[in-house]
């Protein structure tokens, strides 16, 4: 309750955050101080505040709820034999299709378990590792202090539409064009948002919540992108968006995977799959985790 007033602002707001009444959280947090024998609050206006004997609690308290939280979330496997729900947080960047692949998988063998799909960002996946709010995460950056098995590798080209004006200067872009032309990126999902997927600096930025919306403006001809390769296999092969031509004058570039043509623009972003917490990985999450594993590396297999 005393974290809920914190967080919120106050105990009207806990109370309905936590769904108690006013009176029922006051009650319990003033029998906290008194028990403790230190002043935690003070109320200024309508706004609860922390004293400094109040922050250090907080701060020390923190560490006790998620081990708590942890003990009962052992408590709970252990006792079921299998999780009954299973939170999977998946970076966008991974590919739709393998992720189909591995939810169909799944299906057959889930008995039951209610999985909840979270699909994010940039720092909104590592947030999911370092918060504890995921069974299993696959993420493309590893937070400090986590260990994770590499899954595949994304390979990312900078695209626009087949008639963009830099693809009309029928030679190497250098970076200096490149900037000067709008770029679309997508926005990290984190709650600080401190990044935006793959921006290069361009003057003009456009900034969308996924992917299919950078696809279909690209279609439209309102920018350029890097976007996966695999996202957009069927339109790089059918010419309707092309790989723009980035490198020294005269490059040709090279093949990418299934063929396709790529310029020295390529780059390449590992995925890896991640526990946050290694000591409470039920058979539910076991199962999950092996069926990634088949499917990545069926995947990694077919890229070459």
């Amino acid at each position: 309750m005393l974290h809920a007033v914190v967080e919120h602002g106050g105990f009207a707001q806990a109370s309905g955050a936590l769904h108690k009444s006013q009176s029922t959280i006051s009650y319990a947090v003033n029998k906290l101080q008194d028990q403790l024998g230190v002043r935690i609050l003070e109320v200024r206006g309508r706004k609860a505040e922390l004293t400094e004997a109040g922050r250090v609690m907080l701060r020390r308290s923190q560490v006790l709820l998620k081990e708590s939280d942890a003990l009962e979330k052992i408590a709970g496997s252990l006792s079921m034999g299998w999780e009954g729900e299973l939170t999977l947080a998946v970076e966008v960047l991974f590919p739709y299709p393998v992720l189909m692949d591995i939810l169909n998988d799944f299906s057959q063998v889930s008995r039951s378990t209610r999985l909840e799909l979270v699909e994010s960002v940039l720092s909104g996946t590592t947030e999911r590792v370092v918060s504890g709010q995921a069974d299993l995460v696959i993420t493309g950056v590893l937070p400090t202090g986590f260990l994770g098995e590499k899954l595949l590798s994304i390979r990312f080209v900078p695209v626009a539409r087949f008639d963009h004006p830099l693809l009309q200067l029928d030679r190497a872009i250098t970076e200096k064009e490149l900037k000067q032309q709008r770029q679309i990126v997508v926005r990290d999902s984190g709650v600080k948002r401190n990044n935006s997927a793959g921006w290069l600096g361009a003057e003009e930025r456009w900034t969308v919540s996924n992917m299919t919306t950078v696809v279909r403006l690209l279609e439209q001809g309102l920018g350029f992108a890097w976007l996966p390769e695999h996202y957009i296999e069927a339109q790089l092969e059918a010419g309707t968006i092309k790989v723009l031509p980035l490198g020294s004058k005269g490059s040709k570039g090279s093949k990418g995977s299934k063929g396709l043509k790529v310029s020295k623009g390529l780059r390449v972003v590992p995925l890896y799959m991640v526990f946050p917490d290694d000591d409470n990985v039920g058979p539910a999450t076991q199962a999950l985790a092996e069926i990634v594993r088949k499917h990545c590396c069926r995947f990694e297999m077919s890229s070459f």
